[in-house]
């Protein structure tokens, strides 16, 4: 059988991983078995933390509807279920962004969330 050197596309295939695992610690960027090991763990972080960034600004937006809220006299789920009820679809991130930059704005609809508990 002939033999078969790793040639152009095993370099190429090599080197991108290196450049991938440039700046990590001891071995793992020099040694080409050890920095793939730890070039895809760092891809399956990378995957699993973009989704779990989005639940962490949910519940940074939680926080910051909920303080707001109580600034009004009403509880976040209160709130919440009242804007329901009253038909506004506001989404979270927009509810948060608006009680930061527009306390007022955010008082009028906490007073309509408010209305329409009492129906």
């Amino acid at each position: 059988m002939a033999r078969v050197k790793g040639g152009y596309v095993t370099r190429q295939r090599r080197k991108k991983v290196l450049k991938l695992a440039k700046g990590y610690f001891g071995s793992k960027h020099i040694l080409y078995r050890t920095a793939n090991e730890q070039v895809m763990h760092s891809l399956r972080y990378a995957y699993n933390d973009r989704r779990d960034l989005k639940n962490e600004m949910r519940k940074l937006w939680i926080a910051r509807i909920n303080a707001a809220a109580r600034m009004n006299d009403i509880s976040y789920s209160r709130l919440m279920h009242g804007l329901k009820l009253a038909g506004i679809t506001v989404n979270r991130k927009m509810l948060s962004e608006i009680a930061i930059s527009d306390p007022k704005g955010f008082t009028g609809i906490c007073d309509k969330a408010k209305k329409a508990l009492e129906k």
